[in-house]
C-alpha cells in the first residue's frame, strides 16, 4: 500500500539513533516477554547503487546460512526494473552501525524477461510487496498486488500472485489463486492496493500464510476512524503443492487518527506478518491519515488455532457465523517517542552477542523525499 501525502514537508535528514527504552508486553507462547529497543538507521533518500534508486523496502528476511538480509523493493518497475536488494546489517546488542547493500536482483517473469513499467504494459506490470526466503529449498518467494483500474477509458484487471524464484530471480512457479482473490471489474473481490501485503512459512516450511491488506469487497467496509467491523482475511497454503487450504478471518483496527481535510485519504491494514508457529502469527498494523505525519504502527500477534475456516464464507458481513483469529498487542510504535514511518517488512534477525533474538522492522519511504527508509532494530527478551 502506498502512502499518499497531500502536503509538503521539509526533507528528512539522515539519522542514527540507538537507546535502551525497553517495552513490557503481554506473554505469550511464542516464549516473547519484552522488546527492547536498541537502535535505527536510516538509508540516504535516493541512494543510488549497481545502477538502481534505493527505495521503496517493502519487505525484508533474514538468510542465516549467507548471514544476509533480501529486500524487495516495491519500484513498479517505474524507476529501474522491479527488483530485491541483499544487503548485511550491521549491529550489536548496543548500538544499530549501518546497513550496506550487496546485490541488486531483477525479478524476472516466467519467459525470463525482465517485467515492464506500466507505460509499456500495465497489465504485466507488478506490485512487489513481500518476500520470504525458503531455507529448504533455497529459493525466494515473494508477492505482487497486482493492479485494478477500472475507468470508462481504461480497464486494467491484473491479479494478484505469490510467486516462487531462484536467488538470482528466475521464476520457478506460482502459487494458486483462491476465487475469491481475482481482480474485478465491479466491486467485488479484492480493493486496488489492499491486497498481498504479507507472507511467511511455518517451522519446518510444511505450510505458508499470505495475509490481505484490507477486506474485500464483499467483506465489508475498509476500516475508519472509531470503526471496530473492518475484517481482512489470512489464507493458508501447503507449501510443496502451492494450493490453498484454508482462509481465517482477522479483524483490524480502526484508522488511528482523521485525516486533515476528515475526507481525504486514511488506512489501516496489515502491511506484513511473520509466522511464529504452525498456529501464530506476528502482525504488522500500519495505520496512516493524510494530514498527520506518522504512520500509527501497531504489532500483534494473532491466535488461528480456534479460528473459523471462512474459505466458503463468501462476504464476512452478511455470513457472521465466524470466529477471527485472537490477537494481543506487543507494541504500539507510538511508545518510541519517534517519527514513525510507513513500516511494511519484519524479520528475525540473528542472535545478538547477550544471547538474545533480534528483531528487525523495515519502511517503504514510497521513493518520496518527505518519508524514510528507515530500519528498527530490537532484541526479544523471553
Amino acid at each position: 500500500m502506498k502512502k499518499y501525502w497531500l502536503f509538503l514537508i521539509a526533507p528528512l535528514l539522515l539519522s542514527i539513533i540507538s537507546c535502551s527504552t525497553t517495552h513490557k508486553i503481554t506473554p505469550s507462547a511464542t516464549g516473547i516477554g519484552k522488546f527492547q529497543y536498541i537502535g535505527q538507521y536510516v538509508v540516504p533518500h535516493n541512494l543510488s547503487f549497481n545502477g538502481t534508486v534505493v527505495g521503496g523496502l517493502s519487505g525484508i528476511d533474514y538468510d542465516a546460512g549467507r548471514q544476509q538480509y533480501y529486500l524487495i523493493s516495491d519500484d513498479r518497475s517505474a524507476l529501474n526494473p522491479a527488483r530485491f536488494y541483499t544487503a548485511k546489517l550491521y549491529f550489536s546488542d548496543k548500538s544499530f552501525d549501518s546497513v550496506r547493500f550487496t546485490a541488486a536482483t531483477t525479478l524476472l517473469q516466467p519467459n525470463g524477461n525482465a517485467y515492464p513499467d506500466s507505460k509499456t504494459n500495465a497489465a504485466l506490470t507488478p506490485d512487489p510487496e513481500a518476500m520470504r526466503y525458503n531455507a529448504k529449498k533455497g529459493c525466494l518467494v515473494w508477492s505482487s498486488e497486482g493492479e485494478r483500474i477500472v475507468e470508462p477509458k481504461d480497464t486494467v484487471l491484473t491479479n494478484p500472485a505469490v510467486y516462487e524464484i531462484s536467488t538470482t530471480g528466475q521464476y520457478i512457479d506460482s502459487f494458486a489463486l483462491p476465487t475469491q482473490f481475482r481482480m474485478q471489474a465491479t466491486n467485488n473481490g479484492p480493493r486496488r492496493n489492499g491486497v498481498f501485503e504479507g507472507l511467511g512459512f511455518t517451522p519446518g516450511y510444511k505450510y505458508m500464510y499470505v495475509s490481505l491488506e484490507e477486506p474485500r469487497y464483499e467483506d465489508g467496509p475498509r476500516a475508519d476512524v472509531r470503526d471496530t467491523t473492518a475484517y481482512t482475511r489470512i489464507i493458508k497454503y501447503n507449501n510443496d503443492t502451492r494450493q490453498p487450504i484454508a482462509q481465517y478471518a482477522y479483524k483490524l483496527e480502526p484508522v488511528a487518527h482523521a485525516a486533515i481535510p476528515e475526507n481525504a485519504f486514511k488506512v489501516n491494514g496489515i502491511s506484513d506478518i511473520m509466522v511464529l508457529s504452525d498456529h501464530k502469527i506476528l502482525t504488522i498494523e500500519r495505520s496512516f491519515s493524510s494530514g498527520i505525519k506518522d504512520c500509527t504502527i501497531k504489532v500483534f500477534i494473532a491466535d488461528l488455532s480456534n479460528a473459523t475456516n471462512v474459505n466458503n464464507i463468501n462476504s464476512l458481513q452478511a455470513d457472521t457465523h465466524f470466529k477471527p483469529a485472537t490477537k494481543t498487542l506487543l507494541i504500539d510504535f507510538a511508545s518510541l517517542g519517534k517519527y514513525i514511518d510507513n513500516i511494511e517488512g519484519v524479520t528475525y534477525g540473528p542472535v545478538l552477542p547477550n544471547g538474545h533474538q533480534s528483531l528487525v522492522f523495515v519502511a517503504d519511504n514510497n521513493f518520496s523525499a518527505a518519508e524514510e527508509s528507515q530500519f528498527f532494530l530490537f532484541e526479544i527478551i523471553p
